[in-house]
């Protein structure tokens, strides 16, 4: 039986709503960073270079997506590795929660950190009176870090979990056969092997924080200066609206993540040139 559509078109409703919700704003923002007051220009880049504010954000969330990002990869790497070495109900049940984990955020992860480590939280009480912490502020830079570390880690075990079953336990008893340790089998083996995974993995926890904006935003609303925030509150401010200036903004945000990705591509080249040698 001849088909009756070629395979191609089934791809035109994705192509469609891609292009909808992708492209489209995208070319918008592209378009309306360089619009300034009825001109066209650098104007709004330029005001984002000198001022401390933007600066400050800029580095902020860079700051605190690298940290967050590397602290959710070597937990998360550690998670995987402690499931490629369980089985049964408590390795379905673990990997069924990290599928649950991953969808929690937004305000109800706020609430809940809120509930558990705000300054009247469970858990910051019961560490204070054991003595074990003198003060903690959940809407400090050490707040966000714990917070945004903690949606990280969902993400990154369902990233680096296939690239750990894809680990032989033949590569592990060949190494062994030949005198090779653990440290060394992860050295030599493991590590360059999984490298590309975690890199790319890294790549995503980076883009994934630097994009956060509804758990923050209900954790410390304004009061902590963040590119997401800034840009939020450029749109849907009470004052001011510079939707251009917005634009800018958030194309410095693409460009950053451009950077990263980049260097995730290099990293990845270059650990298929070690592993081939």
């Amino acid at each position: 039986m001849k088909r009756l559509l070629p395979a191609w078109l089934w791809l035109v409703p994705f192509a469609l709503v891609f292009v909808a919700f992708q492209l489209a704003p995208l070319g918008w923002i592209a378009i309306s960073a360089f619009h300034v007051e009825g001109a066209w220009g650098l104007g709004h880049f330029r005001e984002i270079a000198g001022s401390t504010f933007f600066r400050q954000a800029i580095g902020r969330s860079l700051e605190i997506s690298l940290i967050s990002s590397l602290l959710g990869l070597i937990i998360a790497t550690l998670a995987c590795h402690s499931l490629t070495r369980t089985s049964g109900p408590l390795r379905r049940w673990m990997i069924a929660f990290t599928n649950m984990t991953s969808n929690f955020a937004g305000v109800p992860l706020a609430f809940a950190f809120i509930i558990l480590m705000g300054a009247n939280g469970v858990l910051t009480i019961a560490l204070q009176r054991l003595g074990l912490i003198d003060s903690f502020s959940l809407y400090s830079r050490n707040g966000l870090i714990v917070i945004y570390t903690w949606f990280q880690i969902p993400l990154g075990i369902l990233l680096l979990f296939p690239a750990f079953e894809g680990l032989r336990a033949e590569w592990r008893d060949a190494a062994s056969l030949l005198g090779a340790g653990r440290i060394a089998y992860w050295r030599h083996i493991g590590l360059p092997i999984l490298r590309p995974a975690l890199a790319g993995t890294l790549t995503i926890l980076i883009a994934n924080a630097m994009g956060a904006y509804a758990t923050v935003y209900a954790l410390v609303n304004t009061s902590y200066n963040l590119m997401t925030i800034r840009i939020a509150n450029l749109v849907s401010g009470d004052l001011f609206l510079q939707p251009n200036l917005a634009s800018a903004l958030a194309l410095v945000l693409v460009g950053l993540l451009v950077i990263v990705t980049l260097i995730q591509q290099w990293i990845v080249r270059r650990s298929h040139y070690v592993v081939e040698r």
